[in-house]
């Protein structure tokens, strides 16, 4: 086992933080943010849909989402400026678009032009440009430099290995919260692991990362006991949300998590299909996720979904999206100024397309964090940099 391996479960020692101006204690009364990835690279035209546009449905003669209509419970949920959300979302995420607290950022992502899932997804998470590996300095995840820049937060990545966005500066826990099964190494071999380094000088870091490994275990067996009440546990996004608010709202409050499924190759869908059951559940999870953090966390939290790429505009021949390029990027939370599409938009034509295919990029995602981190703890320039080097913020006004 490698030593990274052992020590990622360390728990970073609790000290004051600046978020937004304020000097606060971290984690209970400093501000909370949630990074979601969406793996698979998401078909963002259909969440976010131009449905004012009789380009959007003639490019989609099966997949288009049907314009608002109050008649219609297939169409799209109105937002204004021509854009709909699709109605797998109405329910879950309508309250919190009208609150004012669920903004989209269309035309988002990365210069890369790759269309590789791997590729795209590494360079995200490491918040490096396109085409620069880790031979060029960005070895470390954008999530792990901004943890260090802080200090003090408290990060964790919800995910059954630790990923790639929160490596390189320092140890951070990690813990799968959608499995109902117990840590892969017992009792028996973490003593055994703790005996091989008591006399290396990391014996007390490996022994305070297999307790924090068994303190997450165990919080996450006792909301499931509670909530199961002797019958199957569900399954799905709504529940490991559900388990994750429980955890940021009382330990973390830097977290990553990542969900997949989102590459429709074939028979997506329109309003109901696959795609459709894939939003109905990441939209009923970000609502939950809400509910269970309860209003006064809710209040100081961001949550960020993101995904490597869009999908070409053009329905294919087998009634699906392929790999495109610009996304959607979502922003929720009690303190996002929502209730809008923020950044630059551009009238979707052919003519607009990259390559004649894809959304073009024109909110790019490293910007975008940037400025997100600046008004999220105030952040200086300088300080920025050692997150995204040679970035720009794009002020979106988030929060």
């Amino acid at each position: 086992m490698q030593r990274r391996q052992l020590l990622k479960a360390a728990a970073l020692a609790a000290a004051p933080s600046l978020i937004g101006g304020r000097l606060l204690a971290a984690p209970s009364a400093g501000g909370r943010l949630l990074v979601v990835f969406l793996r698979g690279a998401y078909d963002c035209a259909s969440v976010l849909a131009p449905v004012d546009s009789p380009f959007y449905h003639e490019a989609r003669p099966t997949i288009a989402i049907p314009a608002p209509d109050p008649l219609n419970p297939n169409a799209a949920m109105a937002l204004g400026g021509g854009w709909g959300l699709h109605p797998a979302l109405k329910d879950p995420l309508a309250p919190l678009w009208e609150r004012g607290e669920l903004a989209f950022i269309p035309f988002a992502g990365t210069d890369d032009l790759s269309r590789s899932h791997f590729e795209t997804q590494n360079a995200i998470e490491r918040g490096s440009p396109s085409g620069m590996g880790p031979s060029s300095g960005f070895s470390s995840g954008f999530m792990a430099r901004l943890n260090h820049v802080l200090g003090g937060v408290r990060p964790i990545a919800f995910t059954d290995q630790l990923p790639l966005i929160f490596q390189g500066e320092g140890p951070v826990p990690n813990m799968a919260v959608n499995v109902n099964g117990k840590p892969g190494v017992d009792e028996r071999q973490a003593k055994l692991i703790q005996g091989m380094y008591r006399r290396t000088g990391l014996s007390g870091a490996v022994k305070e990362g297999f307790e924090v490994r068994d303190e997450v275990y165990r919080s996450v067996a006792l909301e499931m006991a509670k909530a199961d009440r002797g019958a199957p546990s569900p399954r799905g996004f709504e529940l490991s949300a559900r388990r994750i608010a429980r955890l940021m709202k009382s330990d973390y409050n830097l977290g990553f998590v990542d969900v997949g499924g989102w590459d429709t190759h074939v028979n997506q869908g329109a309003a109901s299909g696959y795609l459709a059951g894939r939003l109905s559940e990441l939209g009923r999870g970000l609502a939950a996720y809400a509910e269970e953090l309860g209003p006064d966390a809710w209040r100081s939290s961001v949550v960020m979904v993101v995904s490597e790429f869009g999908r070409t505009f053009r329905e294919n021949g087998d009634k699906g999206t392929d790999h495109g390029h610009g996304s959607v990027y979502w922003a929720l939370g009690g303190g996002v100024k929502g209730g809008r599409v923020l950044g630059r938009t551009v009238e979707v034509t052919p003519a607009s397309l990259n390559q004649n295919r894809d959304y073009p990029v024109l909110n790019e995602y490293r910007a975008v964090f940037a400025g997100l981190f600046r008004g999220l703890y105030g952040l200086s320039r300088d300080r920025l940099g050692e997150v995204f080097p040679g970035v720009e913020p794009l002020d979106l006004q988030i929060v």
